[in-house]
């Protein structure tokens, strides 16, 4: 069985995948890692694994991780299975790199935009020559409430409601309509920029929003949370065969 282990700017999630079928995943904070390692290898027999950080770990944590089972750290020299014409390979996160290999695993042969909706937003294509030149990156969610506040005198620090509010009648649902239809809109928006150029597109949000956003997004998309994980999973299997 194979473990994916990906390193998020503030919690870590995990996914045991027998083949190419999720069988299991957890998340979890960062200071637990070696907790739920041990639950996990106590359940489940792994026998590869392959992790991603987008923060810096410690060399001793990843001494720790490579006793507990054979591991690949993902990185820009790892092998992959679509071609990197991204500029400044060296710089393009090891997220990004996850959602653009499952994006070629589950979808081959066509051109596919990869929206994941965390920390920050980011937009990745895939064309059907399985040719990655770059996308775009866009403050997150919580990042758009957290600058209003932080960047103002007086206005509050929300949390995303579970309702959109119909007017802007008061301040708090003045920022509420602010964050939500912007990200909304500029969401569509590039959609329709990469629609014009490519008629056959293929749209897939994840990330940590996904689920609010696939609800209140009118473009035809693919709602999958899991596709960084699958991604993760696909670049280790990619580099067991090699």
């Amino acid at each position: 069985m194979n473990l994916v282990i990906d390193i998020g700017n503030t919690q870590i999630k995990t996914a045991v995948f027998k083949g190419n079928v999720l069988l299991e995943k957890f998340s979890f904070f960062k200071k637990h890692l070696f907790i739920n390692l041990s639950k996990i290898i106590e359940k489940h027999p792994i026998t590869h694994a392959i992790l991603s950080s987008v923060d810096k770990i410690e060399e001793t944590e990843l001494l720790e991780i490579k006793k507990l089972f054979p591991i690949l750290i993902l990185n820009h020299t790892t092998k992959i299975s679509f071609i990197n014409k991204y500029t400044t390979p060296t710089t393009l996160g090891v997220d990004r790199i996850a959602l653009i290999a499952s994006a070629e695993n589950q979808y081959p042969n066509k051109n596919v935009l990869i929206i994941d909706a965390g920390t920050c937003i980011t937009y990745d294509f895939l064309n059907a020559q399985k040719e990655y030149f770059g996308g775009t990156i866009s403050p997150g969610i919580e990042m758009r409430y957290n600058a209003l506040h932080f960047y103002t005198a007086n206005l509050p620090n929300l949390n995303l409601p579970k309702k959109i509010p119909l007017m802007g009648n008061s301040t708090k649902n003045a920022m509420h309509l602010g964050i939500i239809n912007g990200v909304i809109h500029e969401i569509e928006g590039i959609i329709n920029q990469f629609k014009v150029k490519n008629k056959k597109l293929t749209v897939i949000l994840t990330g940590g929003d996904t689920i609010f956003l696939a609800r209140n997004i009118k473009s035809t998309i693919f709602a999958n949370p899991n596709f960084l994980l699958e991604g993760l999973n696909s670049i280790l299997i990619y580099n067991l065969k090699e």
